[in-house]
């Protein structure tokens, strides 16, 4: 039993009376000594149901985040003129609503625009569809990269994945805890906004409650992140809604965000979502999108995309970005990068 464990311990699962927030130093000696498993397994367990009920401060993901950047991996800096894009997706995955962030990881690559993603295997609490089986659906296998080769996918394609299972091994036996516990603990929400990129980032994460992104925006000025994205996306990840207005911060010269309400009916989509079945419907849907057919997901693709453009900067405006994207999928452009994408990571 760790003796300084239990102190932390202690301070966040004393009570609404007693209990108190950890400093970010503490938060983050917290999170390495779970990640070593220097602490027990009654004092992990016991300590990840009392920092949810608690609910985290944005002092403490800080702290989490460090512990990340100590211990986890990192992609190295790329020769890219833009910032690269890192979108944080819920680990555990989607179930309701078919996600389209792979799609628009393609469309800002081929218009120049690097993004690394990140993520693991079907995951609790949800068990939905992860990232990793979508890209395997669409021929690009993330899962037997090492971290040298997908810096050398990113630095070819201008997109990477950091597959946790294989380049943060030590974050594989907390994911037992979330499974045995049935609620999804504050790492849950830091991994949204973790950035596993040493040069130049623009992180873009989701959220569903509020008091989320304001979490969020102050343990990103810790940080010392300047450039983000957040969004009150579909299911928590990133991707825009098209059933209600999508609510984002922009982040502009720190403190300040600027709040942009962005309604799909005004840019002429229809106001609903594509629903999420089984894997094979929504990589079939994918894949009548990269040949610019014209669907349900071709909309949203289309929003997002555009949105993306011109958040990036590549396209001067939401128009101007939705045109492009549709460009780029009509002309075969973003089906020519998966194909190079898949191309490059099987070599």
């Amino acid at each position: 039993m760790s003796i300084l464990f239990r102190d932390l311990l202690k301070k966040v699962g004393s009570g609404n009376h007693t209990g108190e927030n950890l400093t970010r130093a503490e938060a983050a000696t917290a999170t390495k000594m779970m990640l070593l498993g220097e602490a027990t397994p009654a004092q992990i367990g016991a300590f990840l149901i009392a920092h949810r009920i608690k609910r985290p401060t944005g002092e403490e993901l800080a702290g989490m985040l460090d512990a990340y950047e100590e211990l986890g991996p990192k992609l190295q800096p790329i020769n890219s003129t833009r910032p690269v894009i890192v979108f944080g997706q819920p680990y555990d995955g989607r179930t309701r609503t078919a996600p389209i962030s792979p799609v628009t990881a393609l469309i800002l690559a081929s218009a120049g625009q690097p993004v690394i993603m990140h993520g693991g295997d079907r995951l609790p609490t949800k068990y939905g569809l992860p990232l990793v089986d979508i890209w395997r659906g669409l021929g690009v296998d993330w899962t037997g990269l090492s971290l040298a080769n997908t810096q050398e996918v990113l630095e070819k394609t201008g997109i990477g994945f950091v597959y946790t299972p294989q380049h943060f091994p030590l974050t594989k036996s907390l994911w037992e805890y979330r499974d045995q516990l049935g609620k999804r603990p504050p790492f849950a929400t830091m991994e949204l906004i973790w950035c596993p990129y040493a040069g130049d980032a623009h992180v873009i994460a989701g959220f569903v409650h509020p008091p989320t992104e304001a979490m969020f925006q102050v343990a990103l000025g810790l940080r010392g992140v300047t450039k983000f994205t957040l969004v009150k996306g579909l299911e928590g990840s990133s991707d825009l809604p098209r059933d209600r207005t999508a609510i984002i911060a922009l982040s502009k010269s720190p403190p300040e965000i600027e709040r942009l309400l962005l309604s799909p009916h005004d840019y002429g989509f229809t106001t609903k979502n594509v629903p999420l079945n089984t894997i094979e419907e929504l990589l079939d849907q994918m894949q009548e999108v990269l040949t610019g057919t014209p669907s349900e997901l071709m909309q949203t693709a289309l929003w997002n995309g555009g949105f993306y453009l011109w958040r990036s900067g590549i396209c001067t405006d939401m128009q101007a970005g939705i045109a492009k994207a549709q460009e780029l999928l009509t002309t075969g452009t973003v089906a020519k990068k998966l194909h190079e994408l898949s191309q490059v990571a099987s070599l």
